[in-house]
């Protein structure tokens, strides 16, 4: 954005200009970020969210990698996106539930419920399940 050299600026100057310029950035801790075009989904776990307010104009920065859902494959009903692992009618990738089940030492069907319960939250289900 400002300065991309090797004498570019340093961050506490950078934020320093851009708090003049009436310029605010918030990091937002997300846990999921969803985008749905017409195509499908794109899905962002564990992604770094920025927040710029800039007069009023607020502008969102997504940083990380998607899975992405095909929009036929959701239409469809079958849960399976020629990209992912294998997943239930719920959605729910079998190797999420076989990895809370390891955790926890529950059963599959155990895991596989506290799964659908928490939405698919790997790190809830294992809390419900402990």
């Amino acid at each position: 954005m400002f300065g991309g050299g090797g004498g570019g600026l340093n961050s506490r100057k950078m934020k320093q200009m851009m708090e003049q310029m009436g310029i605010d950035i918030e990091e937002i801790d997300a846990q999921e970020v969803v985008i749905t075009t017409p195509d499908g989904k794109l899905v962002f776990t564990d992604a770094e969210v920025q927040k710029m307010d800039a007069q009023g104009q607020e502008t969102y920065q997504v940083v990380g990698s998607p899975e992405r859902r095909d929009a036929d494959a959701l239409e469809a009903g079958d849960g399976e996106d020629p990209d992912s692992e294998a997943a239930d009618d719920a959605g729910i990738p079998d190797g999420d539930v076989e990895l809370v089940a390891q955790r926890t030492g529950a059963s599959e069907d155990a895991a596989r419920e506290a799964l659908e319960a928490t939405d698919g939250d790997l790190a809830a289900a294992v809390e419900r399940l402990e």
